[in-house]
């Protein structure tokens, strides 16, 4: 039976700011990188076979300091843009809070979370799941289907589209999912790549803004 275990990165400088990160390439701050450690901690009783990230270095940094503490440093690693944050378009590097203010709380939830609400020359989540869900297919579950054990590490949104892909959920209910900081997600598949069994783990961890 194939494990999929699928975590955050850690806070990077643009979460700390409260900032539109998306594929602006930030690397994590202390606070990230120690509570990445906390969740390698969490994880320790977990074998891994490979690893996959995104190609930004807050995810590799992610999986730096967790594996570290796991003591599975030698762990095989994949990398891929397929996996990336979501490109937030104008918005990017603007303060979260204060373009909520400006567009009031329903645009700026529908913004943050909706399926496919426009993101001025940016990407929906619509648009992310079109590129992280192939990846997903072709690369990540024939591995599970063998019985490997896999740990990913991505970023809210691409994790948010695996999720959706992965749970079977709507597109008018995906707007209620969130990966928290600190969530460590467990996926079990049978061979024939079906879902089985999924659980959570957490650390405890101030949170920074999503």
């Amino acid at each position: 039976m194939g494990k999929l275990v699928i975590v955050r990165h850690g806070e990077s400088e643009w979460n700390a700011r409260g900032v539109w990160t998306g594929t602006t390439d930030v690397h994590l701050t202390a606070k990230g990188r120690a509570d990445a450690a906390k969740m390698g901690e969490l994880l320790g009783d977990v074998r891994f076979d490979h690893a996959f990230a995104s190609e930004q270095v807050r995810t590799h940094e992610t999986l730096d300091e967790l594996l570290k503490t796991a003591a599975q440093s030698d762990v095989p690693r994949s990398y891929s843009h397929a996996l990336d944050e979501r490109d937030y378009g104008d918005y990017t590097g603007l303060n979260k809070w204060q373009v909520r203010d400006q567009i009031g709380e329903a645009a700026f939830e529908a913004l943050r979370r909706s399926w496919d609400y426009p993101m001025p020359n940016g990407e929906t989540l619509k648009d992310v799941f079109a590129r992280t869900t192939p990846y997903f297919k072709e690369v990540i579950a024939p591995a599970l289907a063998t019985g490997k054990t896999i740990i990913l590490a991505a970023h809210g949104n691409s994790i948010r589209s695996l999720v959706k892909l992965i749970e079977q959920i709507p597109d008018d209910k995906i707007a209620d999912v969130e990966m928290i900081f600190g969530t460590c997600l467990f996926y079990d598949f049978d061979d024939s790549g079906k879902l089985t069994g999924r659980t959570e783990r957490h650390i405890l961890t101030e949170l920074p803004p999503a």
